[in-house]
């Protein structure tokens, strides 16, 4: 980051108060009346019916509209474990996404507990206050163990973004990048390099979707997981779901990649080899996700292969593979029908719908917001862009749909969404 741009982010922060956040009053509180009415005495009386009956929190708190964005610190953004303090700015700037994109209130939480049992602990205990949990910036694999602890513990959605943010709208890239090369999701070899949060739940969901694990290959810092690897005894259960069985020949990236129709990148910048591409099939498929430096450029891989279609995580390239896609809308949904939790069904109808709004004719708005002349849907777009102003109306109703289908929702489908 060069130094204007760096002293233009400190101002953002910094001034004309310091944060991105602040706190409303949502109800007049102007007269002795009403202060009688917002405390004391008038106050005790929704306590009593919260007593009587906990559900009756969403309707005299705001809990039903309030997410908490918790994180630990020790895996924030590219940067690595900055500890929980640091991580704050983050947590902020994700609660504005939330309440700019789908007026979701939320409260940033950063809890100073690296040992997963006491993250756990913490969160559990004060997860009363909120509609839902949105997990942020965690290291994997502690991530895992805390995602699965506290969604046993909790009765409402607990979501860790880094996770399934990124697997549904990278997944809503692939099944549309695939239709464009007349490859199906069944069919094609799928190779992931990077078997932390991301990649683990990104493989995770394209089988859901329809992928076969024998045509996955997931590889690490030592190469592709597979059965006879000398440390295969110590490895995290989530990396053992993929171990294959691969020929001594495809146990390294380069062996990997021979025949693939898909590359997924969730790692770090710049381990994708141009000469790698060759080895690909044809019309390959390439996701390089690391941020801000991808596995492969855009322009290193095209002057390579002209047949492939890329996605990255950066905005100054087509197809960036953003989160804002996804997590504002689906606690949306969630919370609109009072959903316990977020299962499959809910985030496969989250990557179907946003797949099929890439495909719709793009209004001039966000043509304008842009700076594009044109958009349609096709190697340089299979995914929306983040300014969409369709997304909250295609995939907070999709997902919403399908928790209700699925037995999470505790409402019914809202009245007031499409039918």
């Amino acid at each position: 980051m060069n130094d204007q741009l760096k002293k233009s982010a400190l101002d953002y922060h910094e001034f004309p108060s310091p944060g991105k956040l602040g706190i409303a009053i949502t109800k007049p509180f102007e007269t002795a009346a009403q202060l009688s009415l917002a405390y004391t005495p008038g106050v005790a009386e929704p306590v009593r019916e919260i007593q009587a009956d906990p559900e009756n929190a969403y309707r005299y708190t705001a809990k039903g509209n309030l997410v908490a964005v918790i994180s630990n610190g020790t895996a924030v953004l590219g940067l690595g474990d900055c500890g929980a303090l640091a991580g704050k700015p983050v947590m902020e700037g994700k609660a504005v996404l939330f309440k700019k994109f789908a007026d979701i209130d939320v409260f940033d939480i950063e809890v100073d507990a690296k040992e997963p049992k006491d993250f756990i602990d913490t969160v559990a205990r004060i997860a009363p206050t909120f509609g839902g949990i949105n997990l942020e910036d965690i290291a994997a694999p502690s991530c895992f163990e805390i995602e699965e602890k506290l969604i046993e513990r909790c009765d409402i959605p607990v979501f860790h973004d880094d996770q399934h943010g990124t697997a549904i709208v990278l997944c809503a890239g692939l099944l549309n990048a695939l239709e464009l090369v007349g490859k199906k999701i069944e069919d094609a070899r799928i190779v992931c390099l990077g078997a932390g949060a991301a990649g683990i739940a990104s493989m995770r969901l394209a089988v859901d979707l329809g992928a076969r694990r024998e045509n996955m290959l997931l590889v690490d810092r030592k190469g592709v997981i597979h059965r006879d690897r000398e440390d295969f005894s110590s490895l995290n259960k989530e990396k053992l779901e993929f171990a294959s069985a691969a020929a001594a020949e495809r146990r390294s990236l380069a062996g990997a990649l021979a025949g693939a129709d898909v590359f997924i990148g969730v790692s770090g910048p710049g381990l994708m080899k141009p000469e790698w591409l060759m080895l690909m099939a044809e019309k390959p498929v390439i996701f390089a996700l690391s941020n801000p430096d991808p596995e492969i450029r855009p322009e290193d891989a095209l002057a390579v292969r002209k047949d492939l279609i890329m996605a990255t995580g950066r905005s100054d390239y087509p197809n960036q593979v953003n989160n804002v896609l996804c997590f504002p809308f689906l606690f949306r949904g969630a919370l609109d029908v009072r959903a316990r939790y977020i299962n499959a069904a809910m985030k496969t109808a989250a990557v179907r719908a946003i797949a099929a709004l890439a495909r719709e004719p793009v209004p001039q708005e966000v043509l304008a917001a842009y700076g594009q002349k044109s958009l349609s849907f096709g190697p340089d777009y299979i995914i929306p862009k983040p300014l969409d102003p369709r997304l909250r109306d295609r995939v907070a109703p999709a997902v919403a749909r399908a928790a209700v289908s699925s037995g999470a929702a505790r409402l019914p489908y809202p009245a007031h969404y499409p039918a």
